[in-house]
């Protein structure tokens, strides 16, 4: 037994010991470690963390889709917003405002979400109704079949955003030329 004085760090809730993404995945306990670990990683792709995130009270005084400014105890705050830019996975990451011209807003109060975000809080995935059951051997295991309106009304369709980037050089013969063969 340890004394008191040298303890400084003690576990309060059993997830602690899981990761954010961990966290999220409903009766991790029973899942199969790969498939637990697979999840996670799953999870933490999905969330692009870009929240805008007041970190003082103020007043909105203008709003559009670059960029927020609230007053703040006499001074002007600008915060730019992220506009269809490219994350480390190719996909778009792009922030909405949450607030109003005129609102007066309290510090932590959300100001602008992403794609992973409704009303500030995370939102992954799409809800659709689903059931267990045998297709003509099609769903095998772990597979899934989907129905062809959720691929027809682009229900999951996602952006994908890739940078090419080529350098010609000027040779004695002139300069490099591209060409699509």
């Amino acid at each position: 037994m340890y004394s008191r004085s040298i303890i400084t760090i003690r576990s309060i809730f059993p997830f602690q010991y899981f990761s954010i993404g961990a966290s999220l995945i409903p009766f991790i306990e029973h899942n199969d470690a790969n498939r637990a670990l697979m999840s996670s990683n799953m999870q933490r792709q999905a969330d692009s963390g870009i929240s805008a995130i007041a970190e003082r009270k103020g007043k909105i005084i203008y709003t559009d889709t670059q960029k927020i400014i609230f007053s703040s105890n006499g001074d002007t705050l600008s915060i730019p917003l992220v506009m269809y830019q490219r994350s480390n996975k190719n996909t778009c990451m792009h922030q909405k405002t949450q607030v109003k011209r005129g609102k007066y807003i309290k510090k932590g109060q959300i100001l602008a979400g992403g794609a992973a975000t409704a009303g500030g809080e995370l939102a992954l995935g799409k809800n659709v109704l689903v059931a267990y059951m045998p297709w003509e051997g099609y769903n095998f295991e772990d597979a899934v079949l989907i129905s062809e309106r959720l691929v027809y009304e682009d229900i999951y369709t996602s952006f994908h955003i890739r940078k090419y980037e080529i350098q010609t050089h000027l040779t004695s013969q002139g300069p490099n030329m591209a060409r699509n063969r």
